[in-house]
C-alpha cells in the first residue's frame, strides 16, 4: 500500500471533488483509493480548516505532507505566507488551482510568479476539475514512488496527536507515522518519558493490519505502557538494542534538543530579522515549540526550548521557524543543532 500525503489550503469543496472526507475535525482529512499494480494506492488530502487563524494545524499538514494544493482565491498575503510555508517545508512539488470570487479575476502570470519567488517554480497550475486534479496526483505519487519506500526503511518516527482507553483493548495511541515502520509486537520507546510499550495491535483506515509504515495515520494499541507517559508530545520510536555481535548500540532515532543552534534561511518574503530575546516556535515531525533567542548573529540563532524539541538523527527534516507576530509569520526554515 502505498499513501500520498497532500497538504491543501482551500476549500472544503474542492477537497471533496478530489476524494471523501474522512474525519472533520480542526484538520479536515479526505482519503481517495484505487486499485494498483502493488496493491492499493491512497491519496490522502490534510486541510487545516481553521487557517489562517490557526498556524499550528497547517505547520502540522506540512511535517506529514509531501505534495501540496494551493486553491487561489486572491493574490494577497495570506497567499504569501502559504506560499512561504510550502516552501520552506521543502514541499518542491504541487498543484495550483485558480478559483477567483464569482464576477472576479486572478492574473495567472502574476500568480505564478509569486509561486516563482516563494520558491515553488515547479508546481503547476491545473484546471479546477476533481477528476483531472486526482490525475494529477497519481502522477506525482508515480514520480515521488522511490522516496515514499525509501522513507518506510528509516528509523521509525511517530508522533502522537491523541491518545485515549477504549474498552476491551487498552490504551490507544492515534498519529501519523513520518518515518520507518511499526510491526505488530514490536517493543517501543515512549519519549520524552523514556516509557517502555509493546505494540498490541494496529489499525490503519479501520481495518486491522500487521505494520503500519511512513506515511500512515495509524492507531496504535499498547501493551505494558502507562498512560502518563502519552502527552501532547509523545514520540514512539523503537528502543536502542545492542548488537550482540559488535556490541555497538546504535543511537535513538531522535534526539532531544533542550538548546539548540539553528542555521536559519529566512523565506524570501521576510524581512524581520531575530534578535537576542525574540520567542519563536519550530515546527517539525509535527511539534509546535515555543523558545526563546538567546544569542543571534545573522541566520545563526541559538534557542532555548521551553519544551524539549526531537530531531531526527538520520536525515532529518527542516524545521521550520515561525513567529507569530511576524508577517508573513514563516520566518523560514532551519537546520538544527543541538548544544550541550
Amino acid at each position: 500500500m502505498v499513501v500520498l500525503n497532500i497538504a491543501i489550503i482551500g476549500s472544503d469543496d474542492l477537497a471533496k471533488s478530489i476524494a471523501k472526507a474522512a474525519d472533520q475535525r480542526d484538520v479536515h482529512t479526505y482519503v481517495h483509493k484505487e486499485a494498483g499494480d502493488d496493491g492499493p494506492r491512497i491519496l490522502s488530502l490534510i486541510r487545516p480548516a481553521k487557517y489562517p487563524e490557526r498556524l499550528p494545524p497547517f505547520l502540522n499538514a506540512l511535517s506529514t505532507a509531501r505534495v501540496g494544493i494551493v486553491e487561489v482565491t486572491a493574490i494577497d498575503a495570506t497567499l504569501g505566507e502559504v506560499l512561504v510555508a510550502f516552501a520552506s517545508a521543502g514541499i518542491e512539488n504541487g498543484l495550483a488551482v485558480l478559483n477567483p470570487p464569482q464576477g472576479g479575476w486572478i492574473d495567472e502570470d502574476q500568480a505564478a510568479m509569486l509561486f516563482k519567488q516563494a520558491g515553488l517554480g515547479d508546481w503547476t497550475f491545473e484546471a479546477n476539475d476533481g477528476v483531472h486534479l486526482r490525475e494529477c496526483l497519481y502522477k506525482l505519487m508515480d514520480e515521488k514512488k522511490p522516496e515514499l519506500l525509501a522513507n518506510t526503511q528509516a528509523p521509525l518516527v511517530l508522533p502522537v496527536d491523541q491518545h485515549f482507553n477504549v474498552k476491551g483493548i487498552g490504551l490507544v495511541a492515534i498519529g501519523y507515522v513520518q518515518a520507518g515502520s511499526v510491526n505488530v509486537h514490536d517493543e517501543l520507546m515512549l519519549l520524552p518519558a523514556r516509557g517502555p510499550g509493546t505494540a498490541k495491535s494496529l489499525q490503519v483506515m479501520d481495518d486491522d493490519v500487521p505494520v503500519a509504515s511512513a506515511g500512515d495515520r495509524v492507531g496504535l494499541a499498547l501493551r505494558n505502557a502507562k498512560e502518563e507517559h502519552l502527552t501532547g508530545s509523545t514520540i514512539v520510536v523503537h528502543p536502542a538494542v545492542e548488537d550482540k555481535q559488535t556490541g555497538i548500540t546504535p543511537p535513538l532515532a531522535i534526539e532531544q534538543h533542550n538548546t539548540s543552534l539553528i542555521h536559519l534561511k529566512t523565506s524570501p518574503f521576510q524581512k524581520r530579522v531575530l534578535a537576542k530575546g525574540d520567542v519563536v516556535h519550530a515546527s517539525v515531525d509535527l511539534q509546535f515549540v515555543v523558545g526563546r533567542v538567546e544569542h543571534a548573529d545573522g541566520e545563526h540563532v541559538t534557542v532555548k526550548w521551553e519544551s524539549p524539541l526531537f530531531i531526527r538523527t538520520t536525515d532529518p527534516p527542516s524545521v521550520l521557524i515561525a513567529q507569530l507576530d511576524s508577517r508573513p509569520r514563516i520566518m523560514g526554515s532551519a537546520r538544527a543543532e543541538r548544544q550541550e
